[in-house]
């Protein structure tokens, strides 16, 4: 199965009206500091914090009236479960997320705010896609996947359709583009929409240290798993493998993807909060980590960066202003 750029402009229209169309800012400091033209793409300002309210609205606003009576169960660390939850609410549905045991608290009281109930898991002993299957069985309710879903692809797509046409508005042409990979769904539809509006744009994912499951796979061609052992401060993009239907996408459209290390990640979060006075969460700063870091060549290009979600663990997050991370 394919999502192409008619898909996502149908997801565009869906959201019309419900998602925020989030800006493209610019800071003088950044361009100075990469030396390069950067325009930053801050999802943390879209509802429930994070891109992922894109292709959750654009999944439950197609349920049929007796799919929402039954209601929809998902899997997620946070900020799909938020997406999901206030989806789902906005459509008149029940709402059950299956969420890791170690979630941050900021998206567990988020979720339940919304209206959802939450079915706690350990993610490193049990299976989250087993445990939603279960529940579906047993409810009757529909799982929506958290990325591996054609449906919340072309809805997270929507993100580089606005990129583009913003961009051009301010008379950039993009060389580079920089975003966030957990399970791949929104790169996949991200990069779907840039290839289609600006095809010279090379696309780069970013993902953590230790979960570079999507940069190993590209490599070997085929879908690689995570190690069990490994960790991180990225919760948004701890993924065991990515998505059959985001990794095929991913083949096709990116240029390459890099990884970044805790360290990196905590020095673009002080970044971020320092000279570009935003609060984004660690998975949501690792392409701004990567251009920080020089794992991207930026300089004497126009880039645009994607801070994809600011639903930070207020104590992690004064960890790492401290610099204890």
């Amino acid at each position: 199965m394919t999502i192409t750029l008619s898909d996502i402009q149908a997801a565009a229209a869906r959201l019309k009206g419900q998602a925020v169309e989030t800006p493209l800012i610019e800071s003088p400091a950044l361009n100075e500091r990469l030396g390069g033209r950067v325009l930053l793409k801050p999802e943390t300002l879209q509802r429930a914090g994070a891109f992922k309210f894109r292709g959750a609205y654009n999944r439950l606003s197609q349920l049929t009236d007796d799919e929402k009576k039954r209601g929809v169960v998902a899997f997620s660390s946070g900020n799909h479960a938020q997406g999901v939850a206030l989806a789902a609410q906005l459509v008149g549905c029940p709402a059950l997320i299956v969420m890791p045991s170690d979630s941050p608290a900021v998206k567990v009281a988020g979720t339940r705010g919304f209206g959802a109930e939450i079915r706690f898991y350990d993610r490193f002993t049990e299976d989250r896609v087993a445990i939603a299957d279960e529940i579906a069985a047993q409810r009757g309710c529909v799982v929506v996947p958290s990325y591996d879903d054609p449906h919340i692809i072309a809805g997270q797509g929507t993100l580089g359709v606005e990129i583009v046409e913003q961009a051009t508005a301010r008379g950039a042409s993009l060389d580079v583009l920089l975003c966030c990979v957990g399970g791949g769904g929104l790169i996949a539809g991200t990069s779907t929409a840039v290839r289609a509006l600006s095809p010279a744009t090379d696309i780069w994912g970013v993902e953590p240290a230790g979960f570079d499951e999507t940069r190993r796979s590209l490599l070997s061609g085929q879908r690689e798993t995570i190690d069990p052992n490994a960790r991180s401060i990225c919760d948004a993009l701890l993924t065991p493998v990515p998505g059959e239907l985001t990794f095929a996408i991913n083949q096709r459209t990116l240029t390459g993807i890099v990884a970044v290390t805790d360290a990196e990640v905590a020095e673009a979060m002080r970044y971020a909060f320092s000279v570009l006075k935003l609060v984004v969460e660690p998975g949501g700063c690792v392409a701004l980590a990567a251009a920080l870091a020089g794992k991207v060549e930026v300089a004497g290009k126009t880039s645009a960066i994607v801070l994809s979600g600011g639903n930070v663990d207020p104590g992690l997050f004064a960890r790492v202003l401290a610099g204890e991370i």
